[in-house]
């Protein structure tokens, strides 16, 4: 089985949003998929780019093959260069994992925050 990392259209009509995901190449573009790497949304200023760092290098590791714009968005979110660069899978597990801690202390610290207004 040849697989691909392409992109899988979702929205609404005309205002389409993307799933990056892992797919047979024999499947149509919207229909089976086997797993979903991240997800693209060109609509916003600038486009919002989420891609799964270690799913992507797992999936690339095993053979799978990106679309022309899945390798841009690759590129962009570092998880090519992670795949070249030989990054084992484990460590950027761990590098997800502290910097969602690190996003998780970020957003208690402003919750917690005085608002600053007279009462």
């Amino acid at each position: 089985m040849a697989v691909r990392l392409r992109l899988m259209r979702m929205g609404k009509k005309k205002q389409p949003t993307y799933r990056v995901v892992a797919a047979d190449s024999r499947a149509p573009r919207d229909g089976r998929f086997i797993e979903i790497v991240g997800t693209y949304n060109p609509r916003t200023e600038p486009s919002q780019i989420s891609i799964d760092k270690a799913k992507a290098v797992r999936w690339l590791r095993e053979g799978a093959q990106p679309s022309d714009r899945v390798r841009k968005l690759l590129d962009i979110s570092g998880a090519w260069a992670a795949f070249e660069a030989g990054t084992s899978v484990e460590d950027l597990e761990a590098e997800a994992a502290a910097e969602q801690a690190a996003a998780a202390e970020t957003a208690e610290a402003t919750a917690g925050a005085p608002s600053g207004g007279a009462a």
